[in-house]
């Protein structure tokens, strides 16, 4: 019991040291409370769904995680249901005066960044770092390029980075 203890205690502290440091290498003030990360997927594109889960200072936050049929789109359209899953997802925090993201990821490049920003706008929501990770040109962990709107180029964040492991396990649960 106590060595689990132990584990929990530094399981929590380390989680708490990737957020600082996700707040140091995203040059934020304030160190973020809650991060949704969505990614899409499909079988040949066919039966498309989207996930989003979620993470706080404390880990995975399974209970607030969501899962997206997505239906109505051309198959394979990784954009469009981007853009549903987002919409529906945030429409209904909105309506419901539910919780939003400090840090908003999207498991891909500039276009669904870009899809999430479109769909941000329509909705007149404002107040979340919009983050697009996308594997660098080796496609190798490690590698991966955040695409933070609003900026020009993409930021590289050093491999052994704390904040890059946490993106990574965000980005990895979210295709779980």
């Amino acid at each position: 019991a106590t060595q689990n203890l132990q584990q929990r205690v530094a399981s929590r502290e380390n989680m708490e040291a990737r957020f600082e440091n996700l707040r140091d290498i995203l040059q934020l003030e304030s160190v973020p409370e809650r991060i949704e990360c969505f990614d899409i997927s499909h079988s040949s594109g066919e039966s498309t769904v989207a996930s989003c889960v979620v993470f706080d200072k404390q880990g995975a936050r399974k209970s607030d995680y969501r899962r997206f049929n997505i239906e109505g789109i051309t198959g394979g359209d990784d954009y469009a249901a981007m853009k549903q899953a987002l919409t529906r997802r945030y429409r209904r925090l909105k309506e419901n005066d539910g919780l939003f993201p400090d840090i908003l990821l999207i498991d891909g490049g500039k276009g669904q960044l870009s899809q999430a920003v479109a769909m941000l706008e329509e909705l007149q929501i404002a107040g979340m770092l919009l983050v697009g990770v996308a594997k660098g040109t080796t496609r190798k962990a490690g590698f991966e390029q955040l695409f933070v709107h609003g900026e020009d180029k993409a930021r590289i964040p050093p491999s052994d980075a704390p904040a890059l492991h946490l993106i990574q396990q965000i980005r990895d649960e979210a295709h779980r």
